[in-house]
């Protein structure tokens, strides 16, 4: 069952389309990720979902409600991590935990929070004076905090040390096994691969794909890759006739192919025939940092 459901989603500002069309639907317990460049309208979008923003023209819906015209019921259902936030700078963390709690009927135990967090130690520290790490995790703790149904969390780790980030991580797969459905926009490839059950892929304002990560991987221009040096040349019109192959470069002596399961056999035997010997020979996955470069070229 859908919990957000957004249909030809449209927002302007001055005369320019930030948000052109886009339309997607996020199931209950998943957790759905948008990525696209800066400025791709990826924050726009969510800012809709969440009714911070009335849209131009479209529909938009959160468990069945329409964020704008209903939005004290949406509260009730959905938190939310901004981009970008502030609070009182002398607002302490527990001063801004215990605020937010008293906000919820039933509010979320915020120790636990604040102790997978790393917050702890912060909890006398007053906002101002905390890192902008530290900051973000108060954030997160504070979308949470209303136990909600859904949560949208836009560029969730940025700013975080890489360990933070991966205790982070773990925090939102807890909070999917107990039930809730997460929005994640962010930048980070490795987060949304490790992290998202589909992708929302934006760029200039519209979907430009929608798929789970593999699949994403998947239909990017070369699902494999194969690199190696040659101990002699390889004549290039055979390298073209791969099977499967979709680029090849040389650069450096080394050679670079990109393609499919059959590539990397054809290579294999083309090597054998032609008595070269491949040094430092690898073959890897496409990720999804190249499924995302393909599809925002191709729209570029």
């Amino acid at each position: 069952m859908s919990v957000i459901d957004v249909t030809d989603l449209r927002k302007s500002y001055g005369g320019r389309a930030a948000v052109d069309g886009v339309s997607f639907t996020v199931e209950e317990g998943e957790i759905f990720g948008i990525l696209g460049p800066n400025g791709s309208g990826k924050t726009t979008t969510v800012e809709c979902v969440e009714g911070l923003r009335v849209p131009d023209a479209g529909r938009v819906r959160v468990t069945g409600l329409d964020p704008v015209t209903d939005h004290e019921e949406v509260t009730r259902v959905l938190g939310a991590q901004l981009q970008q936030s502030e609070l009182q700078p002398r607002l302490t963390v527990r001063e801004a935990l215990e605020l937010y709690a008293s906000f919820y009927p039933r509010p979320a135990d915020w120790r636990p929070l604040t102790e997978r967090l790393g917050l702890t130690e912060k909890l006398t520290t007053r906002f101002g004076k905390l890192s902008g790490g530290q900051k973000q995790r108060l954030f997160i703790a504070l979308a949470l905090i209303g136990n909600p149904r859904i949560v949208v969390l836009d560029e969730l780790t940025t700013g975080l040390d890489p360990r933070a980030r991966r205790d982070t991580w773990e925090l939102i797969e807890d909070v999917r096994a107990r039930g809730v459905t997460v929005l994640l926009v962010t930048h980070f490839m490795e987060e949304a691969q490790r992290l998202c059950d589909r992708i929302a892929v934006i760029d200039k304002g519209r979907v430009a794909a929608l798929d789970t990560p593999a699949g994403l991987i998947h239909r990017s221009a070369g699902a494999t890759v194969i690199s190696f040096t040659p101990s002699a040349p390889l004549d290039d019109t055979a390298l073209g006739a791969l099977p499967g192959l979709t680029s090849v470069q040389h650069k450096d002596g080394r050679v670079t192919l990109s393609g499919t399961d059959d590539t990397v056999n054809a290579v294999i035997t083309l090597l054998a025939r032609s008595r070269v010997t491949a040094h430092q020979l690898r073959v890897t996955d496409a990720t999804l940092d190249d499924a995302f470069l393909d599809l925002t070229e191709a729209t570029a």
